[in-house]
């Protein structure tokens, strides 16, 4: 997917780049508190003069305590993944509309893919997502054995 020129031209101004991680506690606790510690942090902000690119990583169906919630029931997780994404999103001031990329990782793609892909579209539609992201599916072992789905995904926002 190329990168619009418009967006060039901004990256190509900047004159630093900042960094700081993405959060949002109500939701989803950092992977640090996990009762099994992980390092990474849930996203990344970096600022390219008005340029934001905002990386999630990946993304499950986990509350707020660090708990694998809608254990065994595909569409759940998918629904839990999307909107903890969208709360990351949100802590940004960025929106599902300013997404250009998922990387989406499921346990299983041969029996849950057709699944995931009406997930997927129904929660677009109801976005009104145009374009829809760039995006690609990877049959993945996730980090715990309950989950069946995970995302990643980026989103670019040039700031006036």
């Amino acid at each position: 997917m190329a990168i619009p020129q418009d967006i060039l031209t901004e990256l190509a101004k900047a004159t630093s780049i900042s960094k700081r991680a993405v959060s949002n506690p109500a939701v989803l606790n950092e992977a640090f508190e996990y009762a099994k510690p992980s390092s990474f942090s849930r996203g990344l902000r970096l600022e390219f003069g008005n340029v934001l690119v905002i990386l999630i990583s990946g993304t499950a169906s986990i509350d707020e305590r660090g708990v694998s919630i809608h254990i065994g029931d595909f569409r759940a997780q998918c629904k839990r993944v999307f909107s903890n994404i969208e709360a990351l999103l949100a802590e940004e001031g960025a929106t599902w509309n300013d997404v250009v990329k998922t990387s989406c990782f499921l346990r299983d793609i041969e029996r849950d893919y057709e699944a995931f892909n009406e997930e997927r579209t129904a929660f677009y539609k109801s976005k009104g997502l145009d374009p829809l992201p760039a995006s690609i599916g990877i049959q993945a072992i996730l980090c715990r054995p309950e989950l069946l789905v995970e995302i990643e995904a980026m989103a670019v926002v040039v700031r006036g």
